[in-house]
């Protein structure tokens, strides 16, 4: 080999790349890797501990038999009811029309020792107990609605208005001859007591005409809604 040839050859393996030096050293890493792999395997097989697979059988225990209870005789059904038999005019029976009535006097039947008649009046203060219905054709009508508004909007539960909270009360009306509210009873809740509060004291505030029986002023139960809303 002349010096022009070994000379090029060191020239060439001066321009190999990184990738050719990787091709060139790859037979040398692969069966490195490939002899390192194996000694790892026997090594893991030699050190581990034996396994051993796990009891899964299972043993069927014997079936009992049990004896059925006695069969239950059923009754017969019960039998028909009779139907009543029709009744019959009977005509062998002679009644008397010359039938007479005993007069009635004061005489026999003094007034003194009769009962006093049943009273049909309900005091005002067994009124005011409870809720009772009192009869009446002319119906009681609220007088102050602005003043109810306004008690409405000074009642209203700060907290409530605020959350943007509202609701309706039903609310017992006791209501005197001269149109004044007794007395006031919660007859359906609102589902907040502070409502339920509010609406108390604003029924308290209004003022109705009185109820009439015909040409009478009478006291009368009724109930009304007082509704919160927000605007």
């Amino acid at each position: 080999m002349s010096a022009q040839a070994v000379a090029g050859a060191g020239t060439l393996e001066g321009f190999l790349t990184a990738n050719d030096r990787f091709k060139r050293a790859f037979g040398a890493w692969f069966w490195g890797s490939m002899i390192l792999a194996t000694v790892i395997h026997f090594a893991v097989f030699a050190l581990w501990p034996e396994m051993t697979a796990k009891d899964v059988s299972y043993s069927d225990n014997p079936l009992q038999a049990i004896e059925l209870p006695p069969e239950i005789e059923i009754p017969p059904p019960p039998q028909a009811i009779q139907r009543p038999a029709m009744p019959v005019v009977a005509t062998d029976v002679n009644v008397s029309e010359d039938i007479t009535i005993a007069p009635t006097t004061f005489a026999d039947n003094p007034v003194s020792s009769l009962p006093p008649p049943p009273s049909n009046e309900v005091t005002t203060a067994r009124l005011e107990d409870a809720p009772v219905f009192t009869p009446f054709t002319v119906k009681p009508e609220m007088k102050n609605r602005d003043e109810v508004a306004r008690a409405l909007e000074r009642e209203y539960p700060p907290l409530l208005r605020d959350a943007g909270i509202g609701g309706t009360v039903l609310v017992w009306f006791f209501i005197d001859e001269n149109g004044r509210v007794v007395r006031t009873i919660v007859n359906q809740s609102s589902g907040h007591k502070a409502l339920d509060d509010a609406a108390l004291k604003v029924a308290q505030i209004a003022q109705f005409t009185p109820a009439l029986n015909r040409d009478k002023r009478v006291p009368v139960w009724i109930s009304l809604p007082i509704t919160f809303t927000t605007r």
